[in-house]
């Protein structure tokens, strides 16, 4: 489901495929998948090491797994398992927050509901020119936002009428227009490969600041209180500098 390579001081992450085929629908085993891996780089993690999250084909991810709901039989048990999903993806946007390194996102494809947040959660998002958007597709099939959505909004897009056209608009928005909104850091990149390694060339040169993980975190999470605050994150103090 997921794979982790390590480019230099870069770990990437790569989300190879789930039960859907290439639209990597977050479903409980893709979370699990991406859970374990993203523990997996932590536990590897050095002074001045950076996270890169990719997916292969037409998708970054088009969002919680729907299919895996409806097959539960009923709307009682639909419902139930979307709670599910809702309840164990928190945890993947609480790790990526409090990540000890500089995270970046090389959105590939289309990234929609809960793929548009992964995306999000990571400290930059470069995005593909010729292919791709970013949607939040919750009003277009009529489901109100989980809480921690909502305060990721809040934190991430600081204009009032961007995070209107992307939550009661449900804009779909591609790559140079994410970067006149402030939500995406480049959108320079025609393939699937380029935007990959313009993504891992930004993480090499911030691994090669040798910053310290913890204090990279915290640092985070005193930016985003919002979401944090929701995830139940807080954050401490930190002395790194063996000179105080």
């Amino acid at each position: 489901m997921c794979t982790v390579e390590k480019n230099g001081n870069v770990f990437v992450l790569t989300i190879t495929g789930s039960s859907d085929g290439d639209e990597h629908r977050l479903g409980p085993t893709l979370i699990n998948s991406i859970l374990s891996s993203l523990s997996q780089v932590k536990s590897q993690a050095t002074a001045g090491s950076a996270l890169v999250t990719t997916s292969r084909g037409k998708f970054f991810s088009n969002g919680f797994d729907l299919a895996w709901a409806h097959a539960a039989g009923s709307n009682t048990g639909a419902r139930d398992r979307l709670r599910h999903m809702i309840d164990i993806f928190k945890p993947i946007i609480a790790e990526l927050l409090s990540f000890p390194m500089p995270t970046i996102a090389a959105v590939n494809g289309h990234a929609a509901a809960a793929g548009f947040m992964l995306a999000l959660s990571h400290d930059y998002v470069f995005m593909r020119r010729d292919k791709g958007v970013l949607y939040m597709s919750e009003m277009d099939i009529g489901l109100t936002l989980p809480d921690y959505f909502a305060a990721m909004f809040r934190s991430k897009v600081g204009s009032a009428q961007a995070r209107r056209d992307i939550l009661l608009k449900a804009t779909k928005i591609k790559g140079e227009q994410g970067v006149k909104m402030g939500i995406v850091d480049s959108a320079a990149h025609d393939s699937e490969e380029q935007v990959v390694e313009a993504s891992i060339r930004l993480g090499q040169q911030l691994a090669a600041r040798k910053w310290n993980g913890q204090v990279y975190a915290e640092i985070r999470k005193s930016l985003y209180t919002d979401i944090c605050g929701n995830l139940g994150l807080v954050a401490k103090d930190v002395v790194a500098n063996s000179k105080l």
